[in-house]
């Protein structure tokens, strides 16, 4: 077996004043179920994905803190505690991306108003084109810029986010696997990562192809669903991509793995999410009085 190579989809201009390509069958079809490529409206042209501008995220006091960036050679299964050194500022790191094999992660813009208005206006489309009630599900939501030097990987993990990356500049290899795969992905990894590790995710090579393989230009996008596994590879250019996401509430994920995690601890053999709402709502309202008592011992000590 090979990868599975996605067909590309021409990229076709939105309707004016839309983001997103509504004659997509993806967004009703397969959202937070599988990956899916689409067209959107953003290029480099665009005021907010000008160097210029996204530089200022750097030297702004309520976004600076949220800036991470690593530089240096990464493999794809690279494990976050050994990435090498850095040696170079964030501003040096932007300044000389061509040459820097550096990678930027340019977080929670959406405490910027101009950004902000960008994400509240993709997350709106994406109500309209899911059907989906994301008001009433999302704990949190999230707008970030990823700025990436040529032939870079960025690698392999899993996110507790419903994402929407959107290639802006440049172009990217983006491998994306079926989160139900119990091969790539065991339980054991996911209820670790839900409880203590964001880095739980092991990439096995041996299942490489299992991946779907999307060749992101820009102008089109890929959707990627809550903890499917994921890896990144930018060829000879500099890539600048945005992504809006959102968390679900706790409950909804979370808490059921919370718990598996616990009663695998105690040498049980849980069942897995989705197999008994039974016990997945067991397992919600455990976790969640649990929580609730903890933080209520917190706040009883702090008076």
């Amino acid at each position: 077996m090979h990868a599975t190579a996605v067909a590309e989809v021409p990229v076709k201009s939105p309707v004016r004043g839309s983001i997103f390509d509504a004659s997509n069958p993806g967004f009703k079809k397969d959202f937070d179920e599988k990956p899916f490529e689409f067209n959107h409206c953003f290029t480099a042209d665009h005021p907010m994905f000008q160097l210029p501008r996204i530089r200022q995220i750097l030297d702004n006091p309520n976004l600076m803190h949220h800036a991470y960036y690593d530089h240096g050679p990464i493999i794809i299964g690279q494990r976050w505690k050994e990435l090498p050194e850095r040696k170079l500022t964030s501003h040096e790191v932007f300044d000389n991306i061509d040459v820097a094999s550096g990678w930027m992660m340019l977080r929670h813009l959406e405490k910027d108003p101009e950004y902000n208005e960008l994400l509240e206006q993709c997350l709106n489309e994406v109500k309209l084109l899911t059907g989906r009630q994301i008001d009433e599900d999302k704990k949190s939501q999230e707008a970030i810029i990823f700025f990436t030097s040529p032939n870079r990987i960025t690698a392999y993990h899993i996110d507790r986010e419903c994402n929407l990356l959107m290639q802006v500049k440049g172009n990217k290899e983006m491998n994306i696997f079926d989160r139900n795969d119990r091969d790539v992905t065991p339980e054991t990894e996911l209820e670790l990562f839900w409880s203590k590790d964001n880095n739980a995710g092991m990439y096995k090579p041996e299942f490489q192809d299992r991946a779907y393989v999307f060749q992101m230009r820009p102008g089109t996008g890929v959707h990627i669903p809550v903890n499917s596994p994921h890896w990144l590879k930018t060829p000879d250019n500099m890539s600048i991509s945005f992504s809006i996401s959102y968390q679900y509430k706790d409950t909804r994920r979370k808490h059921v793995y919370q718990a598996n995690y616990y009663l695998r601890r105690m040498g049980l053999n849980p069942t897995p999410p989705g197999k008994s709402a039974f016990l997945d709502n067991v397992k919600r309202s455990v976790v969640s009085t649990g929580f609730a008592a903890k933080n209520l011992v917190k706040k009883v000590k702090g008076k």
